[in-house]
């Protein structure tokens, strides 16, 4: 049924539940694995606050980038305590759209991700990437809480 799944993670605890779940549920389908981080670039105004506060300035972008890799290099590691594995992609845009664009030119059937578990007035204002991902995606996902 799934031939492709796709997980995206952002470094937090939910992301990490989706992540053991993505991965039994590839397993139990023979299908492959993609882990995704995805960095949002900041505008003009949040690099020249950073640049401020910074001691030695890092380019935004550098240090999201880092992060992101970061985030990825704990997914290997835990896809590796249960056994599994999994193609791993570092990419930059808006969150929501860049995994919605991912899945869709990955032929990914299956989108498995976690949610911070905000209730609908504050996911509403604040914006929930895991409700705004099940909106836009043409193939199913799986929300793990």
């Amino acid at each position: 049924m799934f031939k492709n799944v796709l997980i995206p993670i952002d470094g937090s605890e939910p992301a990490m539940r989706a992540l053991r779940v993505g991965a039994d549920v590839a397993a139990q389908y023979g299908a492959a694995l993609t882990v995704l981080c995805v960095y949002r670039h900041h505008g003009p105004l949040e690099s020249s606050l950073s640049m401020i506060r910074a001691t030695e300035p890092t380019p935004p972008d550098k240090a999201l980038s880092e992060y992101a890799r970061e985030v990825i290099a704990a997914a290997k590691a835990e896809l590796e305590r249960i056994g599994a594995s999994a193609k791993t992609v570092v990419k930059r845009g808006h969150p929501a759209r860049t995994i919605v664009a991912y899945a869709k030119e990955s032929d990914i059937d299956l989108i498995v991700l976690g949610s911070r578990g905000l209730g609908d007035v504050e996911g509403f204002l604040l914006g929930s990437v895991s409700h705004k991902v099940t909106s836009l995606a043409e193939c199913p996902c799986l929300t793990v809480k």
